[in-house]
């Protein structure tokens, strides 16, 4: 593993910023000399040209950068981006160096790059200089990855919404709360002996709290919501052997991913993809069909299929049959706590059967059973209806906060436990320097997701701003 850059805003690096294999590629340099280095190897000079600005140039080895000169070599002909500190990406001087995307082009234009002073940039460190110029902070920089790896318009939205700084915005609002409940403490502990001084009661210090606390909570919840985006909401297609199962996969894939034979225990262990439904991923198990075997292997397929249930959020329990009393109760009992959606499948062989399925009314402790037919379609519109209403995703705004780190989840979850030891404090009339240990902890912990932190000045600053202790 690369060891980390102790200085590294004093040198100069460079780094492919596409993929290979498209027709155009991008090349970034940043850096207190990339402005130099890249008018070496150019026509344009990028020291003198005007911030901001695009220009078309050839690239050149730079020993034979003269144009009259005999020997010159063109590498190819670009476009330059140029941007001046502090206005860029990463907070330095930077130019981006619009080229063919041809290989031998790329590995070329960066091997003069490095022979004239660059060197190659380690995994994410524009963005970590980004994050070390003050251009974001550490949530954001994390935003960058997210955004990158989105994979449907949900986690884009999310990954969007925590880049444009709503995340750090609300952390901020809840560091000035805090900032505020430990400068009424100081108060309490540095000026108690000022008799004419007013600071707010514990009722108000109560209140105050409690608030904190519910939004810190709010924020831990929603990372149950932002997993599932992120990694696909799983679904356990689940039933007896031959009711349709894989044939429903690939039909709601669109593809022929799992092996469908009339067979029984074809399908012996887990087949895993996933699909769109209205912006949100889920994630379908396909498993081994459910019943009484004496065949090792087809035993542990089942096996895995109630592992899969246990891992699901939703769980489709397929059908060509009503179940029995028996059988619904034990699936009920493996489901406890995860949605079950009951289907009968195969109505395009049995249409009466499905017509008396539909007109029976609830098999408590059943929801009502879909009828649908894998083999042709019938009904699947539904089903997917059903899908996406049972996931109960929030509807999602721009300013929506939903956490999906699993960092910061850990640390809101320290910070939660640390703010309810200061609200159970202030109703057992805890001293107020106790308190103001764990409201300090509190606001430390927060402060790890984005990178701040709170000084002794920055407390007793807002003292004197927002409180007058004395004229």
């Amino acid at each position: 593993m690369p060891s980390p850059i102790l200085n590294p805003r004093e040198d100069t690096i460079c780094a492919p910023a596409t993929a290979l294999g498209g027709a155009l590629a991008i090349i970034r340099i940043s850096g207190p000399d990339s402005l130099a280095i890249v008018s070496t190897l150019s026509q344009v000079d990028c020291r003198s040209v005007p911030p901001n600005t695009t220009h078309y140039t050839h690239i050149f080895s730079p020993k034979e950068h003269n144009a009259d000169s005999p020997h010159q070599q063109l590498i190819d002909e670009a476009m330059l981006s140029v941007f001046h500190a502090p206005h860029s990406y990463t907070g330095e001087d930077s130019v981006e160096i619009s080229c063919h995307g041809s290989r031998y082009i790329i590995n070329r234009i960066l091997e003069l790059l490095i022979q004239q002073g660059c060197r190659m940039a380690l995994p994410g460190e524009f963005t970590q200089r980004a994050y070390l110029n003050g251009k974001m902070d550490l949530s954001q920089a994390e935003a960058v990855a997210d955004l990158i790896a989105s994979t449907n318009k949900a986690t884009h939205d999310i990954a969007l919404s925590q880049l444009r700084g709503h995340f750090s915005s609300d952390l901020s609002r809840l560091r000035d709360q805090l900032l505020k409940l430990t400068s009424l403490l100081e108060l309490e502990l540095d000026f108690s002996d000022h008799e004419d001084l007013e600071f707010a009661d514990r009722s108000e210090l109560l209140e105050l709290t409690q608030n904190i606390e519910s939004h810190i909570a709010r924020l831990a919840k929603s990372f149950e919501t932002g997993l599932a985006l992120k990694q696909g909401i799983p679904v356990a297609i689940v039933g007896k052997t031959n009711v349709g199962k894989s044939t429903l996969l690939n039909r709601l894939l669109h593809e022929d991913r799992a092996i469908v034979s009339d067979i029984h225990g074809t399908t012996r262990d887990t087949i895993e993809d996933t699909i769109d439904l209205q912006g949100i991923t889920f994630r379908f198990i396909d498993t081994a069909g459910i019943r009484q075997t004496t065949n090792q292997i087809e035993q542990i397929g089942i096996e895995r299929t109630y592992q899969a249930i246990d891992r699901a959020r939703i769980v489709l329990w397929l059908f060509d049959e009503l179940p029995t009393p028996t059988e619904t109760a034990a699936m009920t009992t493996h489901t406890h706590g995860r949605i079950l959606i009951p289907i009968h499948t195969k109505s395009d062989l049995s249409p009466a059967s499905c017509d008396s399925i539909a007109a029976l009314p609830p098999i408590p402790p059943l929801p009502p059973i879909l009828s649908i037919s894998a083999k042709t379609g019938q009904g699947i519109d539904h089903l997917e209806q059903a899908i996406y209403q049972a996931a109960n995703i929030p509807a999602l705004s721009d300013s929506d906060i939903i956490v999906t780190n699993a960092r910061h989840y850990d640390a809101l979850q320290r910070a939660h436990t640390s703010i309810q030891h200061v609200f159970e404090g202030l109703t057992s009339d805890l001293s107020g320097d106790l308190l103001s240990e764990d409201l300090r902890n509190t606001l430390d912990i927060l402060a790890e997701i984005t990178g701040g932190q709170i000084t002794p000045q920055e407390t007793l600053n807002n003292i004197f701003q927002h409180f007058c202790v004395g004229k």
